[in-house]
């Protein structure tokens, strides 16, 4: 076996930023995501084992009713723990050398909270997020002439950052309001400011104004449009009228409305950023390298013909290796040439223990007057 070392040229790191498209549908109280079914089994009735319009953060014990996988930590002097787990109950219900055990399936999903002026807790513990915005748009501003969000009705969706990865993608927020399947409001985030504009219908009440704002970095989506949208009255948190205060109504926020011939339903669309780690790794197969072989089919015969001994010598007859160049002629053998095919790249640390291997999707021939370069990528 050859072993090579990487060199300083061979090894690159690269970021590779991508942008998931992701889809809310809400409708009656439940939440679709990305227009995934729920899909039943034969132990639950969402295999994921999570609630309906959620994700699950890992995707164990699918379709499981027992026999669950499960997380846990040892308690030692590292005095690692669960983040459910304070330092009280670590200290004195747990022994040292004893599992704490957590449980599996964790999930996520979006949710929506309705903030009038008596309920300001959240509101009020983001108006440092809101001003930092205000860079972009004088709309962030807690307090300003387009309204004072110390009292102002927000209405609040929050997006979990397993949702979006490091920040939400700016211009690609887009909200849809719809009356018994029909398009009565559109909200875009068409300047790429963090505005949400009232875009559509075309001429609509409310056309070309800011609705609400968008938080990238924190997952949150403020809604402030309090226009009415449509004339038809239905059940909603504090009047009939359709506003955008009254968006994704029925998305984890404790509230169901009736899927009826008049029904509310919600469309939240926007792009996610990931940032992902890639390693390259160059290998090389140089000229006049890799070239030999330990497969008993390299040579022509056993090795038992391969030893000769007597009363004074003892000699290794030199083994002849197979000639499997290829001739278009068949009467007339080609002359000698190794060949060896490459199907297997392994990667080692520095003590040479295995630690991944590289598979090749179909062999390839390397003869002594040839060499390459193979490409080997490796999220981190």
């Amino acid at each position: 076996m050859s072993f090579f070392k990487f060199h300083e040229d061979d090894l690159f790191v690269n970021t590779i930023e991508a942008y998931p498209q992701y889809s809310f549908y809400v409708q009656g109280g439940s939440t679709y995501i990305n227009d995934l079914p729920h899909l039943s089994g034969a132990n639950t009735d969402n295999i994921i084992g999570v609630p309906k319009g959620y994700v699950s953060l890992y995707e164990n014990n699918i379709d499981r009713n027992s026999n669950y996988i499960y997380p846990f930590l040892e308690k030692n002097g590292l005095k690692s723990t669960f983040k459910n787990i304070n330092s009280t109950t670590y200290n004195s219900q747990y022994l040292f050398g004893e599992a704490l055990v957590s449980s599996y399936n964790m999930s996520a999903s979006i949710s929506r909270e309705f903030h009038s002026t008596a309920s300001r807790v959240k509101i009020n513990a983001l108006k440092n997020i809101f001003n930092y915005y205000s860079v972009l748009s004088p709309h962030y501003k807690y307090s300003s002439l387009h309204g004072d969000k110390e009292t102002q009705t927000i209405n609040l969706v929050s997006i979990p950052s397993i949702l979006y990865g490091g920040q939400i993608k700016r211009g690609s927020v887009n909200l849809k309001y719809y009356i018994t399947g029909t398009l009565i409001g559109e909200l875009s985030d068409r300047n790429h400011n963090g505005e949400l504009i009232q875009v559509g219908p075309e001429g609509s009440t409310g056309s070309g104004s800011v609705a609400g704002v968008v938080l990238y970095n924190e997952g949150f989506v403020a809604l402030t449009g309090s226009w009415s949208l449509d004339a038809e009255t239905i059940a909603y948190d504090t009047s009939g009228a359709s506003k955008w205060i009254h968006f994704n109504y029925g998305s984890n926020d404790g509230n169901t409305l009736a899927n009826t011939a008049l029904s509310a339903s919600f469309l939240m669309s926007y792009k996610g950023t990931t940032n992902t780690q890639v390693l390259t790794m160059l290998a090389h197969a140089k000229y006049g390298e890799l070239n030999h072989s330990n497969n008993p089919t390299f040579i022509s015969y056993s090795d038992t013909r391969g030893v000769s001994t007597g009363s004074i010598q003892y000699l290794e007859i030199p083994r002849e290796i197979k000639n499997i160049k290829y001739s278009q002629f068949s009467d007339e053998s080609p002359s000698f040439e190794k060949v060896t095919y490459l199907s297997k790249i392994g990667i080692y640390d520095k003590d040479k223990n295995l630690i991944g291997t590289a598979k090749m999707a179909t062999p390839v021939r390397k003869t002594e007057r040839h060499q390459y370069t193979f490409k080997l990528k490796l999220d981190i």
